[in-house]
């Protein structure tokens, strides 16, 4: 037991206790390793090159905060033993392993009609048969089946230790100083009421920090334009390796990588066929980076000119559009590119795209972020704030990217 009571020297949070046998444990599993391998941020490291952190680092931090905030609870005297504590803190550590190389690529590329959620709930099953049921409670609360909502809330809502984690995370990292949030201050002004999970009054003021500093970090690091067009540059390189690879042509791939090339995966096939999460947890950033180093190579135009564009940062350019292309627009934008490279009006639709992204920091339809008064008063963060921009925060902005190959 004493050697598997392990210290970890966070850059963020500094050293983080792994307090329990079992969490080691599943940070040693396979699936949770394998975060080790893929980035946090996917394309970032485009526009802000520090940003070269992973997934395993984000899990390690959100276990972390849950610590903190389930010690927060105790303190004010509400009752969470070792088991709901180790469940909660199992649930966060495990959130992510479902996601897919780069974060969110292939899951929009090679596998069709289920999220990383999903498969993270999969794999989380799969542990729980190798581990003899060990991870039922951090089901639970994974699932919002616990009794407990309030560690529910903790993993999955508006304000949980998930978000605190990455936003404080991703701003270190990319240098974003507006993306900083004082997740401490946050938690320690964490209560319950009615059983579910509240910030006292005098927190409101952090709260309004947090939601500002969401926003800001989507537009300037999550959804930066040059970080949309490296992430629809790598999509249509294995999209298209992809239609290549069903049409018989032999393409260069590791053993994992090949099996999604060559076979049509969905949703469905994830939950009757072993063989699926087998291989797609062995997948990560390594596996598509070595394939498209060699498609550099291929003698199909569009492969080999995405595949080279995405390895030598020769990424789309990119427009923000007011509203979509017309379809002559479209039309006159496809013809172009047929007459460059000679190709057919299917395969130009490969070299540009119009991508509509969208920003919501705090979604009112949602449970929210409730604050506790000092006189027992619950009211929603949008009605207790008196911060004038709080409504731009709660609406949705939409914007459209035109990213197109770059002829010249």
């Amino acid at each position: 037991m004493r050697n598997k009571r392990k210290i970890i020297n966070d850059p963020v949070f500094g050293f983080i206790n792994i307090p329990t046998e079992f969490l080691y444990d599943l940070i040693q599993h396979p699936y949770l390793q394998r975060l080790s391998r893929i980035k946090q941020l996917g394309m970032s490291s485009f526009v802000y090159p520090g940003t070269q952190h992973t997934r395993f680092q984000h899990s390690l931090g959100a276990m972390y905060l849950m610590g903190e905030a389930i010690a927060q609870l105790r303190q004010l005297g509400y009752e969470i033993n070792k088991e709901d504590c180790e469940g909660a803190l199992a649930a966060i550590l495990l959130h992510d392993i479902g996601h897919a190389p780069f974060s969110h690529v292939l899951e929009n590329s090679l596998v069709s009609d289920i999220s990383h959620e999903e498969i993270s709930l999969l794999m989380m099953q799969q542990i729980n048969k190798e581990e003899n049921g060990k991870l039922d409670n951090a089901l639970k609360i994974f699932h919002g089946t616990h009794p407990h909502v309030f560690l529910h809330q903790l993993v999955s809502g508006q304000l949980d230790v998930d978000r605190l984690d990455y936003l404080r995370r991703d701003s270190f990292f990319s240098g974003v100083t507006e993306g900083t949030i004082g997740s401490d201050r946050i938690i320690k002004m964490m209560d319950l009421y009615k059983g579910r999970l509240v910030v006292q009054e005098k927190g409101i003021y952090s709260i309004e920090k947090f939601l500002m500093a969401r926003r800001l970090m989507y537009w300037q690091v999550y959804l930066h334009k040059t970080s949309i067009a490296a992430e629809k540059l790598m999509i249509y390189a294995l999209t298209r390796a992809k239609e290549l690879a069903m049409e018989g042509q032999e393409l260069f791939a590791s053993p994992s990588l090949h099996f999604f090339l060559y076979n049509s995966i969905s949703k469905k096939d994830f939950y009757q066929r072993p063989e699926v999460l087998e291989n797609y947890a062995l997948l990560d950033d390594s596996d598509i980076l070595s394939a498209m180093k060699v498609w550099m190579n291929h003698s199909d135009v569009v492969l080999s000119t995405l595949s080279n564009g995405f390895i030598n940062r020769r990424l789309f350019k990119v427009k923000v559009l007011q509203q979509p292309l017309s379809r002559q627009e479209c039309s006159e934008l496809n013809a172009q590119y047929q007459q460059h490279f000679g190709i057919s009006e299917h395969d130009a639709n490969y070299f540009w795209a119009v991508e509509e992204v969208a920003n919501e920091a705090y979604s009112p339809n949602e449970a929210g972020i409730q604050i506790k008064y000092n006189n027992g008063d619950v009211k929603d963060i949008t009605e207790a704030s008196d911060m004038f921009n709080l409504q731009v925060l709660s609406k949705e902005v939409k914007k459209y990217y035109l990213c197109y190959w770059p002829v010249y």
